[in-house]
């Protein structure tokens, strides 16, 4: 049995530990359009505001491939698929067979379509080379531009900040980490990054660039003109799926997969940023393009590869950082729209130090945001999980004291 892996992330990573721990014989090719041996994605941030170094991104050293037997074809991107001939294409026109395939080839960041991007020092962050490239240009850097107040944004304006640059962060929303909390966490967000020396810009976007070889002004929509020296956009990803036929495999955003996280063609699989699985919370099919999911997923399509039938039981969004003196995690459908048909109810606020939001469909949570006080964020997310209904009136369950793993009994 020949097992082929698109990407060598995490998904890729234990989809082929599982792989071997069940068939010490299989062949298994994996490649990547990556040469640096499998690493952590989320701890880029980390490693550009200087909390971690640059050598401890690495999850494994490149023997990985040597202790699991697995041929790797790394710097190679790959441009088709043909599903009747069971092959992929790469770039320099190498073609691979394969009896079962796992598309994880992660995601791309998404392309902002502006005069200028030619320009030296306008960087993506995405991968360990964006942030390698980052932090060369940090030197002699004094004015950071940080494009898009999602969760790529906010790690970026935070590192930038660290590392001793004056930061603006322009966005298109009203408030940062619009698609992970409301309004009033978002405030609250802004106001702690404000009172650090963030200079926030709402409901702006830009149409080009300008420099001398070197970016110096970002143009905005309306003509103005911002001086930076440093470019860091984060205005998301999209899953990496340019070389699927979507005329044979079913794809919506992402992927779609069965429980066993296999797509429309058997003995094709999906996990990661590239899979779209049966969301939680919100019962409904989601790419969900976060690194424990990616973890869950690599194992499960692996194990099913191999033969073994194992269901994955759906993915939930969730997201734990300290912004300055905040504590801030979100946990399923944080932020729904407000005529969809869910019950939002909170307590406290700016004023009162902390938040908490709780999102119901009738009587089920589906979504949690906690700005400090958030030791019981744990037990939300199983009841998240577990679908357990909640039937406390809402003054007694947002009462400070109360204790939510009563629920769970």
């Amino acid at each position: 049995m020949k097992h082929l892996i698109i990407g060598n992330g995490i998904a890729g990573i234990n989809a082929a530990q599982a792989i071997r721990h069940l068939d010490a014989e299989a062949e298994i090719v994996m490649v990547s359009d990556e040469r640096f041996p499998p690493y952590s994605r989320p701890m880029i941030s980390q490693v550009l505001d200087g909390s971690q170094p640059h050598e401890k991104l690495s999850l494994h050293s490149e023997d990985i491939y040597k202790t699991l037997d697995i041929t790797p074809v790394l710097g190679a991107r790959v441009t088709a698929l043909d599903v009747d001939t069971r092959s992929v294409r790469l770039a320099d026109d190498t073609q691979i067979d394969f009896d079962r395939l796992l598309i994880a080839s992660g995601a791309d960041a998404r392309k902002l379509k502006a005069g200028g991007m030619e320009l030296e020092n306008i960087f993506y962050m995405r991968t360990e080379a964006h942030v390698r490239q980052q932090l060369t240009a940090i030197d002699g850097a004094s004015q950071g531009l940080v494009l898009g107040g999602g969760l790529v944004g906010f790690k970026a304006a935070y590192g930038l900040l660290k590392r001793g640059l004056k930061v603006t962060m322009l966005i298109t929303s009203g408030y940062p980490l619009s698609m992970q909390v409301d309004e009033v966490a978002g405030r609250m967000i802004m106001s702690e990054l404000l009172a650090h020396g963030l200079t926030v810009r709402v409901g702006v976007s830009v149409t080009g660039f300008e420099g001398n070889g070197r970016v110096a002004r970002a143009v905005l929509e309306n003509g103005e003109r911002v001086s930076c020296d440093l470019v860091i956009i984060g205005k998301g990803v999209l899953p990496a799926l340019d070389f699927i036929p979507r005329d044979r495999i079913r794809v919506d955003l992402g992927i779609v997969v069965d429980d066993c996280l296999q797509s429309s063609v058997p003995g094709i699989y999906a996990a990661g940023d590239t899979a779209e699985a049966i969301d939680i919370a919100r019962q409904t099919r989601w790419v969900n393009a976060i690194w424990p999911e990616a973890a869950a997923q690599g194992r499960v399509a692996g194990l099913n590869m191999a033969g073994r039938r194992v269901r994955y039981p759906g993915s939930l969004s969730r997201n734990v950082m300290r912004v300055y003196d905040l504590d801030v995690m979100t946990v399923g459908y944080a932020n729904p729209g407000k005529d969809e048909g869910f019950r939002q109810v909170s307590t406290g606020g700016e004023n009162q130090g902390y938040y908490r939001s709780l999102v119901f469909r009738d009587d089920i949570l589906v979504g949690a945001v906690l700005i400090n006080r958030i030791e019981q964020g744990g037990v939300l997310r199983a009841l998240i999980e577990n679908r357990i209904p909640v039937r406390v009136p809402a003054n007694i369950l947002m009462s400070p004291g109360f204790n939510f793993s009563k629920l769970l009994k």
